[in-house]
């Protein structure tokens, strides 16, 4: 971690362009993700936990 830290002081890292691009390229992926239905077997676990049917081991 102290040697990206080191890299973007020394000049090392990408430009405030590339870094931009490719955090609104992120961005749009997560978008599309997040818009996604949640799966029914995931919404079904979340419901049993929530209702306090997990099991005991």
């Amino acid at each position: 971690m102290a040697a990206s830290a080191a890299a973007r002081a020394g000049g090392g890292g990408l430009s405030d362009q590339t870094r931009n691009r490719i955090a609104a390229q992120l961005r749009a992926m997560y978008d599309t993700v997040a818009l996604q239905p949640v799966p029914d077997r995931f919404a079904e676990l979340i419901a049993k936990l929530d209702g306090g049917e997990r099991e005991k081991a």
